[in-house]
């Protein structure tokens, strides 16, 4: 029985890490763009929203 406590606290202790790893990369593929790419991004998001959902908010 306490090989599996140890087990289970092993994994517990890489689930954790692993999900740093994760956040980390996140954030530096998000602190990449530059503002102007963001912007560029945002406005074409706004573009394709008001295409596609514009048309049946109005109807």
């Amino acid at each position: 029985m306490r090989n599996l406590w140890k087990w289970l606290g092993l994994a517990g202790a890489v689930g954790v890490a692993t999900g740093g790893v994760l956040i980390a990369r996140d954030q530096r593929q998000r602190k990449a763009y530059s503002a102007d790419d963001v912007r560029e991004r945002l406005h074409q998001r706004l573009a394709e929203v008001d295409t596609a959902g514009g048309e049946d908010e109005r109807t």
